[in-house]
């Protein structure tokens, strides 16, 4: 359903009277021409509106968040109070927060003084309802509540789902809009909060979360002997999106003077040898585009139910366990996590219409660490594959006229997830590297780098880039002569856009047509093949192979039990599309194995495409991997295969 949203209806002087109550002039230019970003006066313009949240900021805005909770891992819930500090307009007299199936308790003013509240109508979706407290004066309301136990931010896993095998496990994923799940607060990324946090949890699991980790050991507390106590603070404002927390069994090893990893105790040997490049990795990216500028780069390898490859979360990226391949060949995901602490975290989207503004910068600074700590043509392979994902999504979402392939979308009604797709990351990634050849890499560089600096812990709009682009990068023709405003408000892919092609693919697209011709392995040159030539060759051979044919290929490269999880990702796809029945215990112990949504989804989807052959057997599996999962990964699954309700 369409989601309510007053801000919506303000009429234009309204929302510049309440503007300018909040102490900002409208939007500006700087002495270069572009919009100014002041953090405040983007929420007057139409792009900065953020349609999946209630909030109204303009009105009044959290500022800051101080958490004071309880991890109950008996009753699943995160109990205790949120005490947000607020920036009022003259005359407002109530604050707007997000919130979803949140059991609130008491509001009280600064002075402990009782609020009015009330809770809105749920939106029966993603979005939950607001919560509106009235102010009666007061910039700060102490929220006393308890999450449901089925937060869908939240997963909490029985001992029997880690490694270790004693403990249980907390962890949370807050992007998009789920971290409302958990927090009341105003869930939309264009208004950045700091925070501070003090969490308690059972004696012997360590709380971690993406902040300065004040008591890493924790403190005992008093009258409560079975407890510890952890505090965090983050002093830089972020979106609320980016607050999480993991609790566990978890040990730590330092990789360099500002980074480490936390893992569980068995894992951590394997996460410390995988990620050992860190540290070149931090200094190529701050070579490239400034200072890394959040003190700590840690990791935080999950539990394989984490529903994403990564999570950019400030000082603490959370990971997945499936990029553990032994050889280093998938730490891409690491430098695209990194990249984020430039591109997402310092500069935010405003809202999840421009999620391209996050992920299509990533993807292209990702690559370009690569590049420096890798090499050129290991880029190049990571770049080409990514123009073919682009190409798959494009086809996937309607073709070159879908309005799902332009960069800058409209979501409002939808769950925002449904934008977090490759055109988002590749052909946001494309686009800057057609800007790059328009203009020469020593003057994009120049211009990245100011444009992060410029915009630093700020939300940023299409809009407000295109402004920036033409004041600060563009000369003469340029921006016309590129077709800068067609990249981002209109579908499918412009004619001038850069395909950066791997030399070393050829030999593997020559390899593919020879084993379609002859079916003999032979032709393969898998043992000299890095991962990335590997996936060319298994995404590339026709969707129609005979039993024959993919029987020489599993036996020859041991496919069925590959470690690596993109090759095993790969195979599993084609040998579903071709019903091959010795693929199918490979896929079983796969998808109860990990609960990433990048190969759950496409996998069921494929399962599910091949009637009397797949369907039994992804209800199967489904129904016993479903409580293992992630809800970012049960929703998109549950559309596909359905559940056990249905």
């Amino acid at each position: 359903m369409m989601l309510f949203h007053p801000f919506r209806f303000l009429a234009p002087l309204a929302a510049a009277a309440l503007l300018a109550a909040c102490g900002t002039g409208g939007a500006s230019n700087d002495r270069n021409g572009a919009m100014a970003n002041d953090g405040t006066s983007i929420f007057a313009s139409e792009e900065g509106q953020d349609s999946h949240s209630y909030a109204r900021p303009l009105e009044a805005r959290v500022t800051h968040v101080s958490l004071d909770l309880n991890a109950d891992f008996e009753a699943q819930r995160m109990v205790g109070s949120a005490t947000l500090d607020l920036e009022v307009a003259e005359d407002a007299e109530q604050v707007v927060l997000d919130s979803k199936d949140l059991e609130i308790r008491e509001v009280v003013n600064g002075d402990g003084e009782a609020l009015q509240w009330q809770m809105g109508e749920d939106s029966g979706d993603v979005h939950g309802a607001p919560l509106t407290i009235s102010l009666e004066g007061a910039e700060q309301v102490k929220i006393t509540y308890a999450s449901a136990p089925g937060a869908e931010a939240l997963q909490w896993l029985g001992p029997e789902q880690t490694a270790g095998g004693e403990d249980p496990f907390l962890f949370s994923q807050g992007q998009a809009i789920l971290n409302r799940t958990w927090i009341p607060t105003q869930d939309s990324p264009g208004i950045r909060q700091t925070w501070d946090a003090r969490i308690t949890a059972p004696e012997g699991l360590r709380v971690v979360m993406s902040a300065e980790m004040l008591t890493p050991e924790g403190e005992m507390i008093d009258g409560e002997p079975g407890r510890r106590a952890f505090r965090f603070r983050m002093a830089e404002p972020v979106a609320p999106y980016l607050i999480a927390i993991a609790a566990g069994d978890l040990a730590f090893q330092e990789l360099g003077e500002r980074s480490g990893v936390y893992a569980e105790p068995s894992m951590l040997a394997a996460s410390v040898e995988e990620f050992e490049d860190i540290e070149e990795m931090i200094t190529a990216a701050e070579g490239l585009y400034g200072d890394y500028r959040w003190g700590r780069y840690d990791l935080l390898v999950l539990p394989p139910s984490f529903p994403f490859g990564g999570m950019e979360n400030p000082r603490l990226t959370f990971v997945t366990p499936t990029i553990l391949a032994g050889d280093k060949s998938l730490v891409s995901l690491i430098a695209h996590e990194l990249a984020h602490s430039w591109s997402g975290n310092l500069v935010t989207n405003a809202s999840w219409d421009d999620f391209w503004l996050n992920e299509g910068f990533t993807v292209y600074f990702e690559n370009r660490i690569m590049e420096a700590v890798y090499g050129r043509e290991r880029a190049a392979m990571l770049a080409d594959l990514g123009w073919t994902d682009m190409m798959d999504d494009i086809e996937d979402l309607g073709g070159l006229t879908s309005p799902d392939t332009q960069l800058h979308l409209d979501l409002a009604g939808r769950d925002p997830d449904d934008g977090m797709t490759d055109i988002a990351y590749e052909k946001g990634a494309v686009f800057l590297r057609t800007i790059e050849e328009t203009v020469g890499r020593a003057r994009f560089d120049a211009w990245l780098g100011d444009y992060f600096s410029r915009n630093a812990f700020q939300p940023q709009t299409s809009e407000r880039l295109i402004a920036d682009l033409r004041a600060n990068l563009f000369t003469g023709s340029e921006a016309d002569d590129l077709g800068l405003e067609r990249w981002i408000y209109e579908p499918g892919l412009p004619e001038n856009a850069v395909h950066i092609q791997s030399n070393r693919f050829r030999a593997v697209d020559q390899a593919i047509a020879n084993f379609a011709e002859s079916g003999g392995v032979t032709v393969v040159n898998w043992r000299e093949w890095t991962t990335q030539e590997r996936q060319r060759f298994l995404e590339g051979l026709p969707r129609e192979l005979d039993d024959d044919r993919l029987e020489a290929l599993e036996t020859t490269f041991g496919l069925n039990e590959a470690r690596n999880s993109e090759i095993r990702f790969a195979w599993l796809k084609l040998a579903i599309a071709n019903r091959y029945d010795d693929a199918r215990d490979s896929a079983e112990d796969f998808l109860l194995g990990m609960g990433r949504r990048k190969f759950v989804a496409p996998l069921f989807e494929s399962l599910m495409a091949e009637g009397e052959w797949g369907q039994p057997l992804a209800r199967r599996i489904y129904a016993e991997a479903r409580p293992r999962y992630h809800s970012v990964t049960t929703n998109t699954v549950d559309e596909t295969v359905g559940t056990s309700d249905d």
